[in-house]
């Protein structure tokens, strides 16, 4: 089986680190050939090319730019792949416009999409001429299934995880509580995510606020960049909680930060799945996350909160240090079991 990936490469974030992770795992099958088309020196590029998988890098610089999708025919007709596995938005269509060229070549290759988000599908996507649509909740399923997706062409793979790899990454030091001044068994709360509305850290900050009372030494962390980084300072600074909120901005040592917390928190309005938790709990630390969306297949209930209910974020975080209890990391959000998800919707195809 020979199956084409193409991603935009724009940033490097956790879908792009689950094209790896699905590159890596797929690469160990005897019977799959990969190449991968992304962005030329882009971060995806370097990573992919360093796990042995072979890349064809393009100057792809529009979001959908036709040097892209000529790549791709060009690819197509010289190698003849089975299968076009598109993993962002802008690869989706790119994908569907080469494959309306290479219909004409006699068997265009199947298509299959990874859907990450839980937004609403809109009438005219391109996700809509695709196979298969790989969604890696039950929650981005539902979002699917209510735009009229055909059950059959929705299958739930979700992301996932090498908790070695990831305990490896965590074991450089951090040195978390230095870098705050406080003292060393100082309570920290971490949360780490893109700066951005859909994240909702400012639920987060109210949490904060709501728990000085009862924990006036827990501190907290938000790790990441963003366009909403500048209303959550001002947040902060509203409620006079700069010695007790930091803004980290991002961080490269992401998992070594999170071995250095207490307990990690995940907000958000709505996720597709929140892969971060996965990273905490290979790591054995306990968890609290808003019930938006994937979280709820990831989290047991009691570790889960109603979106946008900072009291009671602010509690469940309180109770997880007062008695913290890590949930197990499932076996079905490892890379492994991911990639033979994936394998097994491509095998549907083929």
């Amino acid at each position: 089986m020979r199956v084409l990936h193409v991603d935009s490469g724009r940033e490097y974030r956790g879908g792009q680190n689950q094209v790896r992770l699905l590159t890596r795992e797929l690469a160990r099958q005897a019977d799959v050939q990969q190449r991968v088309i992304t962005r030329r020196g882009s971060e995806l590029s370097r990573r992919v090319t360093a796990a042995g998988v072979l890349v064809r890098d393009v100057p792809w610089t529009l979001g959908l730019d036709p040097r892209a999708c000529w790549r791709i025919v060009v690819e197509a007709l010289a190698w003849r792949p089975d299968i076009i596995h598109a993993h962002n938005s802008h690869a989706v269509t790119l994908a569907v416009w080469a494959r309306g060229f290479l219909r004409y070549t006699g068997s265009p290759p199947r298509l299959v999409a990874t859907r990450r988000v839980v937004f609403p599908v809109r009438r005219a996507s391109a996700l809509r001429r695709v196979d298969i649509v790989v969604a890696i909740s039950e929650a981005v399923r539902a979002t699917l299934l209510a735009a009229r997706f055909p059950a059959g062409e929705v299958k739930v793979v979700p992301s996932g995880v090498d908790p070695d790899e990831v305990r490896r990454a965590a074991a450089v030091p951090f040195d978390l509580r230095s870098r705050l001044g406080v003292a060393d068994r100082t309570p920290v709360a971490v949360n780490v995510a893109a700066l951005e509305p859909g994240k909702d850290q400012e639920t987060l900050i109210r949490a904060a606020h709501a728990a000085r009372g009862t924990r006036p030494d827990l501190h907290w962390v938000i790790a990441g960049d963003g366009p909403s980084h500048s209303a959550l300072a001002a947040e902060v600074q509203r409620l006079d909680l700069a010695n007790r909120v930091h803004l980290l901005g991002h961080v490269q040592q992401a998992d070594a930060l999170l071995r250095e917390s207490d307990v990690v928190v995940l907000s958000s309005r709505a996720e597709g799945l929140g892969t971060v938790l996965l990273h905490a709990l290979a790591l054995g630390k306990p968890v609290v996350a808003t019930a938006g969306g994937g979280p709820v297949d990831i989290v047991p209930a009691e570790g889960l909160v109603p979106v946008g209910d900072a009291t009671a974020l602010a509690e469940k975080v309180i109770d997880a240090l007062q008695h913290p209890t890590p949930f197990p990391l499932p076996p079905r959000f490892t890379a492994a079991a991911m990639a033979a998800g994936v394998l097994a919707a491509y095998r549907s195809l083929v």
